[in-house]
């Protein structure tokens, strides 16, 4: 906990209030624990206190706050969001095989897929409860359990459109895109039509908000495939997209430039998981460089953040558009390294 003051007060339990996140972290596990720490809790627990950026709990805090609302309001609403998107990492890491994430076996590698699934269960569950550390009017407790649930049922359309891609021999950019759009987008739309909610926005406002987010978002997921191959997200080895098959941004760039290499791709990406070599994956990783794909690529994510930068909705709320900035920013933050000249959307809206 942080021992700085903060303008929370007391929540629900009566517990004092640190800084914002860290009552979040608080309130995820006191849900977790629920009445009694059973096994299938400590597992979500455990799962929890792996890690992770908290990107799209901090999102929910800081547009709850860039619309007006109250700082109580927001931890329940970020608890709410983020554990929903731990609902969805307990089951990819099931669905995909990963044995790893953040540097720690995942929960089905621990104990077992039928244990993982049944936690992962529970994270779907939580959300709905962390609404009742939200202070508001039925009305609008309606609205942001519809917006979980609306939310929730596109990430599982966008992860099952994911997985049928390689089946169905859809390798092309324009699938690619919206696969990513339900399984990633949404969780940094989710906030914010929430925050949205909480400001008693009008629903077609608010759903128009959370969209310049979901652009966002689909930045991160680009961001995240490229650093799957060229930088360390903390798993087994570089390049877990290709052994596990998954038509990754990457490959979709790469098939735009060059459509006749389909074959060559499907062979690569059929093969098992364990039967793919090292070999074959440093091959893809130089068709991706010498081939452009990768340049290319970093160019789209370019033109699509500064699309998000530029989106005139959000310079009607400067607040808000602080959050978007500092979110860009976040998401392009594992590529610097692979492009120093990526801009930092925060510090240009400071400069005005």
């Amino acid at each position: 906990m942080s021992s700085q003051p903060s303008p929370l007060g007391p929540i629900a339990d009566g517990r004092p209030a640190g800084d914002p996140i860290d009552v979040v972290e608080a309130l995820m596990v006191r849900l977790a624990a629920g009445s009694h720490l059973d096994r299938c809790g400590a597992m979500v627990v455990q799962h929890l206190t792996t890690g992770g950026k908290r990107l799209r709990a901090r999102l929910a805090l800081a547009a709850v706050d860039a619309l007006g609302g109250t700082a109580r309001d927001g931890v329940g609403w970020a608890a709410a969001c983020e554990l929903l998107h731990n609902a969805s990492l307990v089951h990819d890491d099931v669905q995909d095989g990963d044995r790893v994430r953040r540097g720690s076996p995942t929960l089905w590698a621990r104990h077992g897929e039928a244990q993982a699934i049944n936690a992962g269960d529970l994270l779907l569950m939580l959300p709905t409860l962390a609404l009742d550390e939200v202070d508001a009017s039925p009305a609008v407790r309606w609205e942001l359990a519809r917006t979980l649930a609306w939310y929730a049922a596109e990430t599982v359309r966008g992860q099952s459109l994911e997985m049928s891609l390689l089946g169905h021999r859809r390798l092309r950019w324009i699938d690619y895109e919206r696969a990513a759009h339900g399984k990633t987008a949404g969780f940094f739309a989710l906030p914010v039509a929430g925050a949205a909610a909480l400001a008693e926005l009008p629903r077609a406002r608010g759903a128009a908000l959370a969209q310049c987010f979901a652009h966002i978002g689909l930045v991160f997921q680009i961001q995240d495939d490229i650093i799957d191959l060229f930088g360390n997200k903390q798993r087994d080895k570089p390049g877990a997209d290709l052994r596990e098959g998954k038509v990754s941004a990457l490959v979709a760039q790469h098939l735009e430039l060059y459509p006749e290499e389909e074959g060559w791709w499907l062979g690569l990406l059929e093969t098992p998981r364990d039967e793919t070599t090292d070999r074959q994956v440093e091959q893809a990783r130089r068709r991706f460089v010498e081939g452009g794909a990768l340049e290319e690529l970093l160019e789209r994510v370019y033109t699509i953040s500064r699309a998000a930068y530029d989106n005139p909705l959000l310079r009607e709320l400067p607040q808000l558009n602080e959050v978007a900035c500092a979110t860009l920013d976040r998401a392009l933050a594992g590529l610097r390294e692979l492009d120093p000249s990526m801009p930092t959307y925060a510090s240009a809206t400071a400069r005005g």
